[in-house]
């Protein structure tokens, strides 16, 4: 059954704060094989312009992801999870994620589609800093395959 049109635009509260560490950047860097300094070496960072190390840019899928929990498990929105994949994702940044920013994430269903008995959602994160300072969007496309025919 296909998703009820009239959740597109819904938004979500913020989430809590989610506190970039260090670490989680350098842990985060090594897993993906980027050796780039400014995100393992505070002085290459600061460097570049930076007050502290950055996040590589897909970083931010971790708490824009965990965001969009908020719209995979809404029982009003009725979307069955166990049929969806991840379709698509991009990110447009006003700066860098920093270790110490406090992130927070808007969630906002930007459209549903119905292609070929799939339901196709785009899921917008607006992801603040503690100043309120926008500092990425993030767009989620996630396919809810179509139940087989029995």
């Amino acid at each position: 059954m296909a998703l009820d049109q009239s959740f597109v635009g819904r938004s979500y509260p913020p989430t809590d704060p989610y506190e970039v560490g260090r670490e989680k950047i350098r842990e985060f860097a090594a897993a993906i094989g980027d050796p780039h300094p400014a995100y393992t070496d505070p002085e290459a960072a600061k460097a570049l312009g930076h007050p502290d190390v950055i996040a590589p840019p897909t970083f931010v899928f971790l708490v824009a992801f965990k965001a969009a929990g908020r719209v995979i498990h809404d029982p009003e929105l009725g979307l069955d999870y166990s049929r969806v994949v991840h379709g698509d994702q991009k990110f447009a940044y006003r700066r860098p994620v920093r270790a110490g920013d406090r992130l927070t994430v808007t969630t906002t269903i930007d459209s549903i589609k119905s292609l070929a008995g799939n339901d196709v959602l785009d899921v917008r994160g607006d992801v603040h800093d503690e100043s309120g300072e926008l500092v990425v969007t993030a767009w989620i496309k996630l396919v809810a395959r179509a139940a087989e025919e029995g």
